[in-house]
């Protein structure tokens, strides 16, 4: 299977014209709009100071220009139109799997560049919370156009896994804690994962993110995992660390963990009102990504 190199990941570039990441429903004002904030929310810049008009609100009156010119004046704002979109990307070397045309690992870095180019063809600002399997996280804050993907790209390539292995605990944990103080109301975080590293810290924190922020999870899967083994024996694990598995004798209790795995994502999905979407290495990740992003609960 073929690793994902920048070129490739530039070109959706391309593809990317035309698809749109309009949030499902803003988090803070629920009538504003995708990319808009209410009054207090997020990117809200001084514009001028004008006459105190009826209607104005009270809290916005300039003080010191009223009591300067004895009439009072009311500040005006501008609302910012960019919105900063984040990726969290979950690279721990468990996602250098995949039993059917690519990896679990070139299936996230496929889906992030495409979702980072809609973001910023569309105005926004893209920023990144990159995390590999030893914890080491990546942190680029927003920014617009090429500025803001390109160098994203360039560390999901660098950072992708090249060998199989184990994640240290807690990186998918480690990441969202990272994000939490950079976020600002109105955000859009999109968090790409398998999942595996989830636990109860991390579910605490999502619910955190959620109250002035859009979040939504990619999840990332492959057939095997749910399906099990066929029938026969096999060589499994790591380098050094492999052992015989029956298919057939293990296919009962490894569809059980499965199964257990996939009830928790999809409750904690469901309590905290998140879009779970899952990506899988038999599909085309373009075409996979299209369909979902011209989905209502997506673009609306």
């Amino acid at each position: 299977m073929i690793l994902p190199d920048l070129d490739e990941l530039a070109a959706l570039r391309g593809p990317a014209r035309g698809l749109s990441l309009r949030a499902r429903r803003p988090a803070l004002a629920r009538l504003q709009g995708g990319h808009r904030s209410a009054q207090r929310g997020r990117g809200l810049e001084f514009e001028e100071v004008r006459l105190y008009a009826a209607g104005d609100d009270a809290r916005n009156i300039d003080w010191r220009v009223t009591a300067r010119r004895g009439r009072p004046h009311t500040k005006l704002f501008r609302e910012e139109r960019e919105r900063p979109v984040w990726l969290v990307a979950d690279l721990h070397p468990g996602l250098f799997f995949g039993s059917r045309r690519q990896f679990k690992s070139a299936v996230l870095l496929r889906a992030a560049a495409l979702l980072a180019w809609v973001a910023a063809l569309g105005g926004d600002r893209v920023g990144a919370v990159i995390v590999d399997g030893a914890n080491t996280a990546q942190v680029f804050p927003p920014r617009g156009r090429e500025a803001g993907v390109l160098p994203v790209l360039e560390a999901l390539v660098t950072t992708q896994p090249r060998q199989p292995g184990l994640p240290a605990p807690g990186g998918l944990h480690a990441a969202v804690r990272m994000l939490r103080p950079l976020l600002k109301p109105g955000s859009l975080v999109l968090l790409l994962s398998d999942f595996a590293g989830l636990d109860q810290a991390t579910e605490d924190l999502l619910a955190g993110t959620t109250a002035h922020n859009d979040v939504r999870l990619l999840w990332i899967t492959d057939p095997l995992e749910s399906g099990g083994l066929p029938a026969g024996n096999y060589r499994v694990g790591l380098p050094g660390r492999l052992w015989w598995l029956d298919g057939e004798r293990s296919r009962t209790p490894w569809q059980e963990a499965w199964r257990a795995r996939e009830q928790r994502l999809k409750e904690m999905a469901t309590r905290l009102s998140l879009p779970l979407s899952r990506l899988a290495t038999h599909d085309g990740v373009l075409e996979a990504l299209v369909a979902l992003l011209k989905e209502p609960r997506w673009a609306t």
